[in-house]
């Protein structure tokens, strides 16, 4: 392409990464990152992400089944908020007295009253990851 003076117009859209305060909650993690040999909504497990749609961020919420790794419930949305989270979890089609884990990281998204407040009326057992630690290495 230098040798013909060819420049590409195509470039990858960067997300920009906020720096935000980890959930300091003292919520155990039940999960220990113990995967496999799961029952039936035994173990669920979610987790945010986004996509660029036409220039625009839009941010999806995905509960998984660790039983098979079937997605059991989502939403998506322009913020990512707990609400989200609670759309994804009104979304399950099973019901929800039948998960006995719900295990997350430490996103505030995931600790918020309205998350709290439906895992404690279906008596489900609350799981978040570890803190992350930085390492710094010279």
């Amino acid at each position: 392409m230098r040798k013909y003076g060819l420049i590409s117009c195509y470039t990858v859209k960067k997300y920009k990464v906020h720096p935000e305060k980890s959930n300091e909650d003292t919520v155990s993690n039940v999960v220990n990152r113990e995967f496999d040999n799961r029952e039936k909504l035994e173990v669920v497990v979610s987790d945010l992400t986004y996509v660029n749609i036409m220039g625009i961020w839009y941010y999806i919420c995905v509960i998984v089944d660790l039983f098979n790794r079937e997605i059991i419930g989502y939403s998506a949305g322009r913020y990512k908020t707990a609400n989200l989270v609670y759309e994804a979890l009104l979304s399950i089609k099973t019901g929800l007295h039948n998960i006995n884990i719900f295990h997350s990281n430490r996103e505030n998204e995931f600790k918020n009253k309205l998350i709290d407040e439906v895992i404690k009326t279906f008596n489900i057992t609350r799981s978040l990851s570890k803190r992350e630690t930085l390492m710094i290495t010279q």
